[in-house]
Parts: structure tokens; C-alpha cells; sequence
């Protein structure tokens, strides 16, 4: 299972407060309640990171250690990724370090553009000139980790891995796990298992594992998963989610049958591990008596739905409902 630690974009952290006891009784339902022996932690805050990562060890989780750099550039990617590393050597248990995610397009320098739309709207703009600009990315994301992949091992002597997207063409002697974010849409779902048997046997004798799958919880999302949170519109100055751009309905069955379908191909084809993306946002509340486009929840893949100012009744101590995902996960991990 992914937890979110909060993600930093300008400085500003989509968690601003990290309650450590709530924090604890997650991992510990993550654990008990959805029979998950893992926890991908992802966060941009060092210190954040390291905390959550002790409280899992801690309840005897294996714990991912995923710095998630956002519209950084390429000499604070590195600073981050070392620095995060040398905390993750310190956590007593058992640890896996990932040196980022998806870092050429949630970050600056290795794709032209500031911010994500420009970096997509460039990479995938002009069909024709594309192979060279993928080429291009592959070249800079190789130059980056021949340098700081060596600085990593420095510091930690765990194992070492990477959340690649496909396109970036990793270098995959640099690392001990073979690491894809790997999303079922409609338009690959008729390849998608001989896909991932695909990428199971080229990693062989490395393990694979998938991160970053999962989809929202509106109609339709699991069809267009990779985009199914781009129905948020965003404050322009703060960059906070306001609302979303229409109405639409709610299908917690159809993300846990998105969900239990993709878990079933990735178990029978022999994934080694496997991260949903994810617990909770924390920052997508449910509003179920609000005007609709208020209902921030639709927007996210968290297995659970946030509540802003009360309780769950499943777990009364909890600020979340379990969604219908939340029993297909518990029930196909048990």
C-alpha cells in the first residue's frame, strides 16, 4: 500500500500537519485490516518521510522509501534523493529505498517546460519529432543517476530501486528491483496482461514490483485511469484543489473492481510486489451534503473517503470511511 506523507510543491505540503498517533493507527489498520506486509511512504519532506518510515518498521512493515521530488530542478532532485537516503539508513528494520518517481515529468530539466502541462505538452506534442525527444529524456535521466546513484549507495547499503515510467529507459544494472508505475486504462486493457508477463520475464533474475496504479472514484475513471484526477481544478496563486470541473457520479464498485482485476493479473503473473496508489488524500475531503463539484473525494484514488470535520462509523477514531476498494484490497491481500 502507498501512504501519502505529503507531497511539497513550492515549499507548500499538502499534509500541513502530520499527526503522528493518526499516523500509527493507519499503518497499524494497513497492516491488521488489510493484511498488507509493505508500505510505500511518499512524501517531498525529509524529515516527514523518516518519521512516518520509523513508525512502520516500527509495527514491523517493510517500508519504501520514496521521496517524491515535485518541480524540482536537477541539482535539488539530488540533494533531496542523498539526503533522504542517508536518513533511510538509519531506520532499523527492513528498508528499500526508491530514488524518486516518474522524475522527468513531475520535475524541471529533463523535459522543456516549468511545469507539468508544458513538460507533457513537449514530450508528446509533435508524433514526429517524439522519438528524438524521448531519446533525449532517456540520455538525461541515464547522466543523472551515473551520478547520483553511486552518492545514494554512499549512504545506504539497502537495496535500491526506481519508479520508472516505460518511456525513460532505465538503466536497470544501476539497481537491485526492477520498479515500473504501471496503469490500466481502456486503452491498453487488451494488452495489459501480456505486458506485465512481458516485464515480469525481462527483469527475471531481478524482481519486479509495480507502484503508482489505481484510479478515482467517479464513473469512468478506471477508464481513463492515469487522468483520473485531472477532473480538479486548482487555485491559480496556492495551487490548492478548489472544486471540481463538472459533476459526476460516484462508483466506489467500479475502483474496487478496477482495482481486484489488475490485482489478480499481477499476482497470477508473478509481480513481486505491489503498491496501490493509495490509502488516503488527505487532502481531497468527502462531501457527500455539499454542492457535487465540492465533493473533492471523486478526484482521488485513496481506498478510503476523508472526511473534513467528523469521524468514520467503521473505524469511530478515524477522519475516514473505508471505500467498497478498501474490502476487495483486504480480502484479495488476506
Amino acid at each position: 500500500m502507498t501512504y501519502d506523507a505529503g507531497w511539497v510543491v513550492d515549499g507548500r505540503n499538502s499534509v500541513p500537519h502530520l499527526d503522528p498517533d493518526l499516523t500509527r493507527r493507519e499503518l497499524t489498520i494497513i497492516r491488521d485490516d488489510l493484511h498488507c506486509t509493505a508500505v510505500q511512504i511518499v512524501g517531498g519532506d525529509p524529515e516527514r518521510l523518516e518519521a512516518v518510515a520509523r513508525i512502520a518498521t516500527g509495527l514491523g512493515l517493510e517500508v519504501w522509501f520514496t521521496p517524491y521530488p515535485l518541480d524540482l530542478s536537477l541539482p535539488e532532485i539530488h540533494e533531496l534523493l542523498v539526503e533522504c537516503a542517508r536518513r533511510a539508513a538509519t531506520i532499523p528494520g527492513e528498508v528499500v529505498f526508491v530514488a524518486g518517481a516518474e522524475l522527468t515529468i513531475m520535475n524541471r530539466g529533463f523535459i522543456d517546460g516549468d511545469r507539468l502541462p508544458q513538460r507533457l505538452a513537449h514530450l508528446f506534442g509533435d508524433p514526429a519529432t517524439r522519438p528524438q525527444r524521448i531519446a533525449e529524456v532517456q540520455d538525461r535521466l541515464g547522466r543523472f543517476f551515473r551520478a547520483t546513484v553511486p552518492a545514494i549507495r554512499e549512504v545506504f547499503t539497502g537495496r535500491v530501486t526506481y519508479a520508472a515510467i516505460q518511456y525513460e529507459g532505465v538503466d536497470w544494472t544501476q539497481f537491485d528491483i526492477i520498479t515500473f508505475e504501471l496503469i490500466r486504462s481502456a486503452g491498453v486493457a487488451g494488452m495489459f496482461r501480456e505486458a506485465v508477463r512481458t516485464l515480469v520475464t525481462t527483469a527475471a533474475p531481478k524482481p519486479l514490483a509495480i507502484t503508482g496504479f489505481g484510479t478515482a472514484t467517479w464513473r469512468g475513471a478506471g477508464d481513463v485511469a492515469p487522468q483520473s484526477m485531472d477532473i480538479i481544478e486548482y487555485d491559480e496563486e496556492s495551487g490548492l484543489p478548489l472544486r471540481l470541473n463538472g459533476v459526476y457520479e460516484r462508483d466506489e464498485e467500479g475502483q474496487a473492481r478496477y482495482l481486484d482485476e489488475v490485482l489478480q493479473v499481477f499476482d497470477s503473473e508473478g509481480v513481486d510486489s505491489t503498491f496501490i496508489h493509495l490509502f488516503a488524500l488527505h487532502n481531497l475531503p468527502h462531501r457527500p451534503d455539499g454542492d457535487p463539484p465540492d465533493d473533492l473525494d471523486l478526484a482521488s484514488g485513496g481506498i478510503v473517503k476523508v472526511y473534513e470535520n467528523r469521524t468514520g462509523t467503521t473505524y469511530p477514531d478515524m477522519p475516514w470511511e473505508p471505500k467498497a476498494a478498501f474490502t476487495t484490497v483486504a480480502t484479495r491481500y488476506a
